[in-house]
């Protein structure tokens, strides 16, 4: 975990910088510049479209009765790829394509589905087993003996 933090936090800044030097020596420095803010400006964008789809997806899967959990799953890639597109930066930037094109997605989506199943154990636990076809028992209320005294809260002064 402190190796993948170090370089996120270091090494990605130091090789973003590298690459952007490199690039301005090779077009020029406005050049360069009008990349990056025109690479923002369209990572927005697909943000934005890409991130409504996802939205509409989740819907839609709410609302067929499912769980939705690829779609969450979508819409978190979603939104890292928007952010790695609106940060300046070449490399962030491919991150970033990778993340909002739905066929690449779907690839990333699918690798980490397989990581993560490794190293997660999901279980569940249910209440009572009942028969199928037969109806639930009937819940059964409980009352509790007690006092209790209003109380008033105090005013604070403004």
């Amino acid at each position: 975990m402190l190796l993948l933090l170090i370089l996120v936090f270091i090494a990605l800044p130091i090789a973003e910088l590298y690459v952007i030097i490199q690039v301005g020596e090779a077009i020029g420095a406005l050049p360069t510049i009008a990349i990056l803010v025109a690479d923002s400006i369209v990572g927005s964008l697909l943000l934005r479209t890409q991130g409504r789809g996802a939205w509409r997806r989740f819907r839609a899967a709410l609302a067929e009765g499912r769980v939705p959990a690829r779609e969450v799953l979508d819409g978190a890639l979603v939104i890292f790829g928007g952010a790695f597109l609106i940060t300046p930066g070449f490399i962030t930037d491919a991150l970033g394509v990778v993340l909002l094109l739905p066929p690449t997605r779907a690839v990333v989506r699918r690798a980490l589905v397989r990581v993560f199943s490794r190293r997660f154990v999901v279980s569940v636990a249910t209440g009572r087993r009942r028969r199928p076809g037969r109806p639930p028992p009937p819940r059964q209320g409980y009352d509790v003996e007690g006092d209790a005294t209003e109380v008033d809260p105090p005013h604070l002064r403004s």
